[in-house]
Order: structure tokens, then sequence, then C-alpha cells
């Protein structure tokens, strides 16, 4: 007789579950800090790109204006026209100089021509003439002449020829006005007259001669 055989014992059944990895646990934990990271990285980029820019230079405090002529001419010549093509000035010199500190021109052994609005011929010469750089006004020094021709009016009246002799003279080009305070002699056609100050204004065609004045008047015809 054949002995029987012992049952097999029945397995318990159950869910077998897997341990997370470690490579897994600290992907979980980097990834919670990873945004985080990132701001500190792009911070410190930041901060790199800004201390490598270049730095702004300061402000230089302006220069002082030079006291020296920046530009000269000599033997020269200037003429301006009108916009027809007439001469209204010409202005001739040994040497001329200009100084940017005060914008001005000085000219040395000055020749010195104008025409005004009505014709009439305006002349000069001088030692040294000093004048801005728009030449509104002309301040003659040194064995000064001046000279205004004698000139014919539409209505036929005729001024008389004007001169001007001194050490010192300003002419004034826009209102055509002439004064010094030096001694000043006047010649207008055979008049001689000898003052310590002169005015002229030749809109009104008026001297005003203040001090010393003395006159040598001729009768006319």
């Amino acid at each position: 007789m054949t002995p029987a055989t012992p049952p097999t014992p029945a397995l318990a059944s159950h869910d077998v579950r897997r341990a997370p990895s470690r490579l897994g646990w600290w992907w979980d934990q980097l990834s919670i800090y990873l945004p985080v990271l990132l701001m500190g990285l792009l911070a410190l980029g930041s901060y790199w790109v800004v201390s490598q820019a270049p730095r702004p230079t300061p402000p230089r405090p302006a220069s002082p204006v030079s006291q020296a002529p920046d530009y000269f001419m000599r033997d020269f010549a200037v003429r301006t026209f009108t916009p027809d093509g007439t001469l209204k000035s010409e202005l001739r010199g040994a040497e001329l100089r200009h100084y940017p500190a005060t914008d001005t021109l000085e000219v040395d052994e000055v020749q010195l021509r104008a025409v005004n609005a009505i014709g009439r011929l305006t002349t000069a010469r001088a030692r040294r003439l000093l004048t801005n750089d728009a030449q509104t006004f002309y301040a003659l020094t040194g064995e000064v002449v001046i000279v205004r021709e004698a000139h014919r009016l539409p209505d036929g009246r005729v001024l008389p020829r004007l001169e001007f002799q001194g050490d010192a003279l300003t002419y004034h080009v826009d209102d055509e006005r002439l004064e010094s305070d030096q001694p000043v002699v006047m010649l207008r056609g055979s008049d001689r007259i000898r003052a310590d100050r002169l005015r002229y204004a030749d809109g009104t065609r008026q001297a005003d001669l203040e001090g010393r004045v003395r006159a040598t008047l001729n009768s006319r015809p």
C-alpha cells in the first residue's frame, strides 16, 4: 500500500511594495529647491554682468578758455557784399588775431571802407582796431582818421565831407554813431573844431563837443 503524500501547504498571498531608491529621494528633494537655486544663479549672473560693464566717466570740469588767439591772418582783406552784389564793407590789415575768450578781433595797421544804406562812403585807418565777431562796433586807436565823404541826397541836398582825427575813436555800425573820450579834431568842409570829447550821431548829423572846445569857422559864400 502506497503511503499518502502529505498535502502541500498553501502559500499565503500578500502585496510586495518596492522601497523607493536613494536616487529618487535625492531628485525629489532637489526638485523642491530647484526654483530657488535657479533664482540664485540668475542673480549671480546679473551681478557679474553689471560688475563687468564699463563705469561712467565722471564729468570733467570745464577747461578755462585760452587767452591766446586761436587763429590769425596776415596781409589780409575781408569784404562783405549786399544781396545784389554791392560792396558793403572792406577790412584790410597787416595782421588779424581772434581771441576766443572775449570773441574779439584785433587788427594791426587797419584800413576800413564801409558804405551805408544811402550809399555814403566812410573810410578809416588806424594803428590798431578792436571789434567783436559780429563787427557791430570798431574801436580804433593810434593815429585814427575817419572820413565820411560828401554825399548828394535824392532831394538835391549835399552832405558835406566830415573828417575826425584822434588817438582813440569808436564807431558803432548799427546807428552810425561816433564817440571818443580823448581829444578829437573834427573837420567839416573848411571848418576846424577841436574838443576834449566828442559824440556824433549821423542820423541827426549832430555833434556834441565837450571840454575845451576850439573852433575855426570860415565864412561861406
